[in-house]
C-alpha cells in the first residue's frame, strides 16, 4: 500500500451555509473540512464508516486544538493535509492543515483520536490488520519533518517588567 506523505484531501469548497455574518466561514466549519479529510485518511487506513458498519469499532476524537491562520470565504477552494505524527496501540495523533488553492495556510488542526469498541463503548487496541496499516502511515509521515504548529497550547504571553 502506497501512502502518500502528508495524506492530501480531494478539493473541498466552502459552502454558502459556512458564512456568518462577519462575512468570512464561521469557525465551526474549518472543522467540517478537517473531519472530511480526516474521514477520506481514515477509510485510507481501512478504519472509516464502512470499518465501524462491519466491524462495530470506530474512532472518536479526545482532544482538538485548532489554530484560525487566515479567513477563508464563499466558493474558496481548499486541500486539506493529514499527517500522522504519533501513535500507540489506541491512539492516534495527527496534523492538519487547511490549503488555499493559491497555496495559502488558512487553519491547523492537531487532534487525539481513540479507537472505540462500539459494544461498550470503550478504548480499545486497535486490531492488528489495521495496526499494520497505521504503522505502514506512520512510517511514511515520519519523513516529514514535526509540523512547526505541532504541540502548541494557549497561553498568553506577558512582558517581563
Amino acid at each position: 500500500m502506497t501512502i502518500p506523505a502528508p495524506f492530501v484531501s480531494r478539493v473541498m469548497e466552502v459552502e454558502k451555509d459556512w458564512i456568518d455574518y462577519n462575512g468570512h466561514m464561521n469557525m465551526a466549519y474549518y472543522n467540517v473540512l478537517f473531519d472530511r479529510c480526516a474521514d477520506e485518511a481514515l477509510d485510507l487506513l481501512g478504519i472509516g464508516a464502512g470499518y465501524a458498519r462491519e466491524r462495530q469499532m470506530t474512532i472518536y476524537t479526545a482532544e482538538v486544538h485548532v489554530c484560525y491562520v487566515r479567513e477563508l470565504h464563499l466558493a474558496d477552494k481548499v486541500a486539506v493535509t493529514f499527517q500522522l505524527i504519533d501513535h500507540d496501540e489506541k491512539r492516534l495523533r495527527a496534523y492538519q492543515e487547511i490549503r488555499h488553492a493559491e497555496g495559502w495556510l488558512a487553519a491547523t488542526s492537531e487532534t487525539l483520536s481513540l479507537h472505540i469498541d462500539m459494544a461498550g463503548p470503550k478504548v480499545a487496541a486497535f486490531p492488528s490488520d489495521v495496526m499494520t496499516r497505521i504503522e505502514a502511515m506512520r512510517a511514511s509521515h515520519a519523513t516529514l519533518p514535526l509540523p512547526e504548529r505541532a504541540g502548541r497550547s494557549i497561553g498568553i504571553k506577558r512582558k517581563s517588567v
